[in-house]
């Protein structure tokens, strides 16, 4: 490898800065320092160049920085544990919030740790965040040498120990007000001193004040130039060192053209400059900026767990008494309850003696880990078997199971529709924008030198794609919060879009179709003493499927539950677990008495079967009590043209029920395993249907998954599903026609914002290049434009909202 200095003045290779002092040569390519050159040493070895192909010198300069012990405070457990949020032998992960992420091949570098530290087992950036996540293994490498390594390649993450108990807040800059204030000073004060311009119509004798006041005008306008306007100045810098171009360029275009064209009148006597126009150029750009700003903050779509994580749990009291709480709710050092099944939704300490806890949420590894007392459990994983009592360590804010139910599940989605066609349209405004103002700046040049000024700089001005850009987000985003106030709450604007795309609904029948909490229980068979009773709940409740747990709340009494030793649920089928040296099994007909057809076709009713240790004592009886309003649901649905079907794990005792709800075209199912299930959604999907599976998101959760939307009938949201795509608590059923409609419409709206927002680019644009649209009134129309579409989109979704009775 050849490696030379000289002194020629070049553009670093890896970061695009000047080499102001030296240049340093390796394999033909210039770097300003030694830190730049060993960061492309790095990626050189390992096989990492491709960074450079995505955005021309995308690194970060690392000129005069040097990592030595800096890090150092990271090997200290005590630090550490707070910048971990979750750790097993295997793995730990961590997230850091990398500020200098700032373009494509940023992501591509950091999505690629892997391959700089086989350490790490996994990444994932998340660009807008400007946050990275990462599994690594403990054995192999350590948070201090994860943060060097990242400190090395140009991405040093931000540490702060205080701001990690807390939800990070951008804090707004009051600098902005003072930038509105000096151009609206210098703005009206230059009008002010351009009376007698405006007056005499350019021709002004009183040559000696004409001078003052151009040279006055000269003195405001300079702060207003360098202060008040940087931002668009240093925006559009780095969209140019990063070779984009961004819509700051050609605002920044016309700034400056008018700058220079007004100073070179005053200096040469010639004119009299347009600084009124610049001056109130950037007043009402930075103003509409500033309007934008309250308008996007009015409108904010930034939700935290609260906003779409219904999860409740359950606090002990005291001994004796319980309560279901949310999970906003919860504060350090409170003792809760956690089920069978049910999501530990704060880090936490174990209590009990022993507990297993499935952190395939967190991890994607199905075997559970055996904890014991005093053991930190963490958020996101899942308590197998007996009832747990734990006592919460740790914020809920801090904890990430908004991050794991958008993680678990993607479906193979990275980029919507909307954001590939904005992005696709974006690409090239700009460009063309430039061209259309250049362009009408030479062909007015020669007939009217202030048309020409005037039609440039409009162009750049009024021409603005960020409209285009917000239709989405904020349309998809005001119904996110809409359906959330009602009780919907959808995992991200992605389903919105899938919704708008389904054409076939098949749904669970058990806690979905039937009312939960309006089921009549009797039980048949022999007598049962109240020991047995008191364990036959503690083992109902261990179980996730609702009938169980509808027994269990049938049986309830105010004893505490008791201990159970051990417990195994096989899903679809019953559970079965030990308590006080007997054991108890609950559960379907097949499960507790085998298979027996001629017995079988008399259960006319979902029930239970019961035995303790080897004998059938009975068995619990439901009548089922199906949802008030569910067939004119159905026939909403069928009537909007959606296919329905059922599949259900229960007999086929209520099939003449179902006929009569749905129409003979429907496909009813019964005795379906959680498998079955899955393999039906398959089937469909292989014919090119897409589904929407509504479940309990229990024994469902394979469906739920497969299918190209789940969503979860939640009636004590106590059983949150990754599996599932959204979470439907139980009253807001019937609002599912309502749901799929509402969908569809937000993609009308979006569209309807799309064509309306070129056609106020292609209005603006042509009275613009006629030379007659002052720059001034270009500034205040563009963000009135971006903002009125914004409000648009908000407004029309919230009125459809209403007319479909979800607001």
């Amino acid at each position: 490898m050849l490696k030379s200095t000289t002194t020629t003045k070049t553009v670093c290779y890896h970061c695009g800065e000047f080499c102001e002092e030296e240049t340093i040569l390796v394999d033909d390519k210039q770097f300003c320092c030694t830190g730049c050159k060993l960061v492309y040493e790095i990626l050189k070895e390992n096989n990492l160049c491709t960074y450079y192909s995505f955005e021309g010198t995308p690194g970060k300069s690392k000129k005069n920085e040097a990592i030595g012990h800096r890090y150092a405070y990271l090997d200290t457990e005590s630090i550490a544990e707070k910048l971990i949020i979750f750790k097993n032998k295997n793995s730990t992960h961590v997230r850091f919030h990398i500020p200098k992420m700032h373009c494509s091949s940023c992501i591509w570098l950091l999505e690629h740790l892997s391959r700089l530290d086989k350490g790490v087992l996994q990444n994932q950036v998340n660009f807008i965040q400007k946050e990275l996540f990462i599994v690594f293994d403990p054995k192999i490498t350590s948070l201090r040498k994860l943060v060097e390594l990242l400190d090395r390649i140009g991405y040093e993450p931000e540490l702060n120990l205080e701001q990690i108990q807390q939800k990070i807040k951008k804090k707004k800059s009051k600098i902005r007000i003072y930038k509105i204030g000096l151009a609206g000073f210098a703005f009206g004060n230059i009008m002010l001193l351009s009376f007698p311009e405006y007056f005499s119509g350019g021709v002004y004798n009183g040559e000696d004040f004409r001078k003052i006041f151009g040279f006055l005008n000269l003195f405001l306008a300079i702060p207003v130039f360098f202060f008040s306007a940087n931002e668009f100045m240093i925006n559009a810098w780095k969209g140019i060192q990063q070779k984009t171009i961004n819509i700051d360029v050609p605002i920044a275009i016309g700034i400056i053209a008018m700058f220079l064209r007004s100073s070179f009148e005053i200096i040469s006597g010639t004119g009299a400059g347009f600084f009124d126009s610049m001056t109130g150029l950037v007043f009402f750009m930075l103003l509409g900026r500033n309007f934008q700003d309250k308008t996007y903050d009015w409108l904010s779509f930034d939700r935290d767990y609260k906003s779409y994580f219904p999860i409740s749990v359950t606090r002990i009291k005291n001994s004796k008494s319980e309560e279901p709480v949310t999970v906003s709710d919860l504060k350090i050092n409170d003792r809760l309850r956690i089920h069978h099944l049910e999501i530990i939704p704060a880090d936490s300490l174990l209590v009990e003696d022993y507990a297993s806890i499935d952190y395939s949420f967190v991890t994607g590894e199905s075997n559970p880990v055996n904890c014991l007392k005093g053991e930190r459990i963490y958020a996101g994983g899942k308590l197998i078997g007996s009832t747990a009592e734990v006592i919460v360590q740790r914020e809920v804010s801090q904890s990430y199971l908004t991050q794991l139910w958008n993680r678990s599940n993607d479906k193979g989605i990275s980029i919507s529709y909307f954001q590939k066609i904005s992005a696709a349209i974006s690409k090239w405004f700009v460009i063309i924008t430039l061209t259309i103002a250049t362009a009408s700046a030479i062909y007015w040049y020669s007939l009217d030198i202030n048309k020409s000024i005037n039609a440039f700089t409009s162009v750049l001005v009024i021409a603005c794609a960020c409209a285009l850009a917000l239709s989405a987000p904020f349309t998809f985003g005001n119904m996110l919060r809409i359906l959330g106030k009602k009780g919907i709450y959808l995992k991200s604007a992605f389903v919105i879009e899938r919704l708008a795309d389904v054409h076939t609904i098949v749904f669970d029948k058990t806690g979905t179709l039937t009312e939960s909490n309006n089921v009549a229980i009797t039980y048949k068979g022999n007598e049962i003493p109240d020991e047995h009773l008191d364990a036959i709940e503690s083992i109902a409740a261990c179980s996730s499927h609702p009938l169980s747990k509808l027994l269990a709340k049938h049986l309830h009494s105010n004893k505490k539950c008791l201990k159970v030793n051990y417990i195994l649920e096989h899903p679809g089928k019953g559970i079965e677990g030990d308590i006080k040296n007997h054991h108890y099994s609950l559960g379907s007909y097949d499960f507790i008495v085998g298979i027996n057809h001629e017995k079988k076709d008399k259960q006319k009713h979902t029930s239970i079967f019961i035995k303790i240790d080897e004998c059938t004592i009975g068995y619990f009886q439901f009548n089922n009590q199906y949802r008030h309003g569910l067939k004119s649901t159905i026939e909403k649905l069928q009537k909007d043209n959606y296919k329905t079907a059922i599949i259900t794990g229960d007999h086929e005792g209520e099939k003449m029920i179902l006929e009569n709800i749905f129409s003979s075209t429907s496909e009813i199912k019964f005795n379906q395993s959680p498998q079955n299930k899955l393999d039906y959604i398959k089937h469909l999907q292989k014919h090119g249907d897409k589904i929407l599976m509504v479940g309990d998101g229990l024994n469902d959760a394979g469906a739920l998954m497969q299918s190209n939307i789940g969503l979860t009938i939640s009636q004590d949201i106590n059983n949150f599903s990754p599996a599932c795509d959204g979470i439907v608590l139980n009253d807001q059923f019937n609002n599912l026609p309502a749901l799929l409609s509402f969908a569809k419409s937000g993609i009308r709206i979006v569209i309807i914002s799309f064509i309306i927002s070129i056609a106020y680019n292609v209005i603006g644009l042509y009275f613009a290049i006629q030379g007659t649209l002052s720059p001034v009134i270009a500034a205040i129309l563009m963000p009135i434009s971006t903002s009125s579409l914004v409000l648009y989109t908000v407004i029309a979704s919230s009125l459809k909202a209403r007319k479909l009775g979800l607001s």
